[in-house]
């Protein structure tokens, strides 16, 4: 596999799921102790493919997603690497006590990969949104968190996992076209943020497929307004890389961007990291607000919470002049 414009923009019209099925396939050809277990969700996690080349490779569990969980850690006992999958709420919050026990306590070398995180699975509505996932995950000691950008950062992410013993929660955010942020090589490592544009009034920080919509963001502010703001793709919120974030120490400004509640997410991790310093910048938190809301289409729901390059461009001006709105 090899990232290029072409590839990136199949990856896009595919979406995270099957994406994530593709790049699982290309993991397992390289690791034969890999095994995909999944919770009655082999279509909807993309992994058809993977079914029909390595079926003795992928254990469904059915609909029982703390049983899932719980024996994957037991087969990675037994020295397999185990990738499940199910949608976000169902991993983060009903399995929370196993991921907590399973992966975080002992260690076990599973992946727990959550599907639709965020607003991406629009009309099956609040039942189905992942908003607070990633609270609950990095709460948990000793879990890798991830949340890759577009489609080749998947393919970087599922591959990274795939040669890492460390247990993590990798979620996959946005729904087809996926937007691009890639569209060649670049040096991936989890744990190390990439900045995607270079800026010196301070930081668009962003996780997951907003990354698109920070880029957009900071276009507009330089076009329009003059604001040089650089764009950090902070694809791992556990460790999170504190380095970049101390080189915006100095600047007017850090705008945090994501599609999971305002409390717990990346805004806090950065919070929780910038509160140390006597002199830093001013935070805006930019994400969904601490309630439960409508269902609909995606593009429709990112618009009403301004998770679009506009909304986001909007939302700093208005920080910016004293107008912002909670």
């Amino acid at each position: 596999w090899a990232i290029t414009p072409a590839a990136a923009r199949g990856w896009a019209r595919l979406g995270p799921r099957a994406v994530y099925g593709a790049a699982l396939l290309e993991a397992a050809a390289r690791h034969d102790n890999l095994l995909a277990a999944s919770a009655d969700l082999v279509t909807s996690s993309g992994l058809d493919r993977f079914r029909k080349t390595f079926p003795e490779r992928l254990p469904n569990f059915g609909i029982a997603e703390q049983n899932l969980v719980g024996a994957a850690a037991g087969l990675a006992r037994e020295g397999f690497r185990v990738f499940v999958s199910t949608f976000a709420p169902f991993l983060a919050l009903r399995d929370a006590e196993q991921v907590r026990l399973n992966l975080g306590y002992m260690g076990a070398d599973v992946k727990a990969v959550a599907l639709g995180g965020g607003l991406g699975l629009g009309h099956l509505g609040n039942s189905h949104y992942g908003l607070e996932d990633l609270a609950v995950m990095r709460a948990i000691p000793g879990l890798t968190v991830v949340c890759p950008a577009d489609g080749a950062e998947i393919f970087q992410t599922v591959l990274a996992a795939a040669a890492d013993p460390r247990p993590m929660y990798i979620r996959l955010t946005g729904a087809p076209p996926l937007p691009v942020v890639y569209e060649a090589d670049y040096d991936f490592a989890l744990g190390r943020a990439v900045v995607l544009r270079p800026g010196t009034a301070g930081a668009v920080i962003s996780t997951g497929s907003l990354a698109a919509a920070a880029l957009a963001a900071a276009e507009t502010l330089a076009a329009e307004d003059g604001l040089d703001l650089a764009v950090v793709n902070m694809h791992t919120l556990k460790p999170l890389d504190t380095a970049v974030l101390e080189t915006f120490l100095e600047t007017d400004i850090i705008v945090t961007v994501e599609e999971h509640s305002r409390v717990g997410g990346l805004g806090a991790a950065v919070a929780e990291h910038l509160a140390g310093f006597r002199r830093r910048p001013p935070q805006l938190l930019l994400g969904l607000p601490d309630a439960f809301g409508p269902s609909g289409d995606y593009p429709y729901l990112l618009d009403k919470y301004g998770l679009t390059g506009p909304g986001l461009a909007a939302a700093a001006r208005r920080f910016l002049t004293g107008r912002h709105q909670k």
